[in-house]
């Protein structure tokens, strides 16, 4: 079904603002008009009631000072001025006979009332009110008068007398008009000042619907114009320009990424496919064949281990992984992989100096990993006829694995790509060597899962310091 709320989904937010402002300026002059007029005909309502019964009690002083009834027959002018409207009822009688005095031009019928007794005041409670068939209010009111000042005997006259508020309901109905007008007057002119001041106000936000829609995937460094925009739209520009530059990061280490992956999955294919050519191309001895299916099985190895490093990462990024963490034994942990490396350090004329203590709570399998990454790689790429030293603290804070050695390689540039995927420094880049740019992305990837923090610095020149913080359990 359509209904208002279908149709104002059509709408431009200028159109639906504007049509909000024209009601609430509607409701706000109606209700305001209304207000003052129900105020007004409470003004003018007590108006009249005073003007009738000040009129009857001066109907009843006048009276007083008579001598007798015939007095007021033979002066009926008198009384008959004394009233305001035309249209009101004046009408003098004794008790329970026919009326003397009667001014009564519509013959209206008067209501059943009590008369008010000789020497009470008169109040707007006194009053009945009634109404005439075109809608006009009459306010009736019925009063005894004593004839005669105390000479002779007094007569006793009732007084029924009824104000016609036909002055009053004409000033009401225009008032009503008058109301009704505003309220229309109101509502289009809001409607219009409203539908221009919104189009000028909201050309900032049409000029960012613009520059957003010139964004695209090869113009990701285009950026909203915050400068100018009035203080709600910067901060919609401020949060949309970071959210871009998270999305350029993204889309350029996804882009990285994917010819990193490709840069460290062709070498080894195309050793396979050479090696494989060249042992095609003649006959060869099965000891000659037995050396290729070695070598190729050396690289299918590689293949094998970058793909299960992709696929650690993968679920490290998406948070798939259940870490169950325990209470380590730095002192021992650390022993047994420093007796690992120590046969491939002595290659490199390289040993391993350790501070030990203390404990850490952590996964020990990632546990073991992630440090044996750091170790391999300060033996890999550290300097020969050097030391690597690994220090371990603990605290109330947590615990920390230090991993520092010689490296001419300690730049600001390279320590800030140094966890990135498949870096490496340029001399390993064009040098044919096992690791594949993955160890130290995964050793950020494990401690990400640890909640904890992998960095690096350089404490001074010529060395180089790896630091992993675990928090406490």
């Amino acid at each position: 079904m359509n209904g208002p709320a279908s149709t104002m989904r059509g709408w431009t937010l200028t159109l639906r603002v504007s049509a909000l402002f024209a009601l609430i300026a509607c409701l706000v002059v109606t209700g305001l008009g209304w207000y003052l007029y129900g105020s007004v005909r409470e003004a003018l309502e007590l108006r009249a009631d005073q003007a009738l019964t000040g009129r009857v009690e001066h109907f009843r002083n006048l009276m007083h000072d008579l001598y007798n009834v015939e007095q007021m027959e033979q002066r009926p002018a008198l009384f008959e001025s004394m009233m305001g409207n035309e249209q009101d009822v004046r009408i003098f009688r004794r008790r329970g006979e026919a009326p003397f005095i009667q001014s009564n031009p519509d013959h209206l019928v008067p209501p059943e009332m009590e008369p008010i007794p000789v020497g009470t005041p008169l109040s707007a409670a006194d009053l009945f009110t009634t109404v005439r068939a075109d809608g006009v209010r009459i306010r009736w009111v019925s009063a005894l008068a004593e004839v005669g000042n105390g000479q002779g005997h007094a007569d006793t006259v009732e007084i029924v007398a009824a104000y016609v508020m036909v002055q009053e309901a004409d000033m009401l109905r225009s008032y009503r008009w008058r109301i009704a007008g505003a309220a229309a007057g109101a509502v289009l002119l809001t409607a219009l000042l409203g539908f221009l001041l919104l189009r000028r106000g909201l050309r900032p936000l049409l000029e960012m619907s613009r520059r957003a829609a010139q964004i695209t995937p090869d113009r990701l460094s285009m950026r909203l114009e915050q400068d100018g925009m009035p203080q709600e739209l910067r901060r919609v520009a401020v949060s949309f320009n970071a959210m871009l530059d998270r999305l350029e990061a993204g889309y350029e280490h996804l882009s990285q990424f994917s010819g990193d992956l490709a840069h460290e999955i062709r070498t080894p294919i195309n050793v396979l496919m050479g090696q494989s050519q060249v042992a095609l191309g003649q006959r060869r001895t099965p000891e000659e064949y037995e050396q290729l299916l070695e070598s190729n099985v050396e690289e299918l190895q590689r293949i094998s281990r970058i793909v299960e490093n992709i696929m650690f990462l993968a679920q490290a990024d998406h948070a798939t992984l259940a870490v169950d963490c325990a209470a380590l034994d730095l002192h021992e942990e650390l022993g047994k992989i420093a007796d690992y490396f120590e046969g491939i350090a002595d290659e490199r004329g390289m040993r391993f100096a350790l501070e030990v203590g203390g404990s850490c709570h952590a996964n020990l399998v990632m546990w073991r990993r992630a440090v044996s990454n750091l170790v391999i790689n300060a033996v890999r790429y550290g300097k020969a006829d050097s030391t690597v030293r690994i220090i371990a603290r603990s605290d109330g804070n947590g615990s920390s694995i230090i991993v520092e050695n010689r490296s001419d390689d300690a730049t600001p540039h390279t320590m800030a790509r140094m966890f990135d995927r498949f870096y490496r420094g340029d001399r390993s880049r064009s040098a044919y060597t096992e690791s594949n740019g993955l160890g130290l992305a995964i050793v950020k990837a494990i401690m990400a899962l640890h909640r904890g923090t992998a960095t690096v610095e350089c404490p001074q020149p010529g060395w180089i310091r790896f630091t992993l913080h675990f928090p406490p359990a």
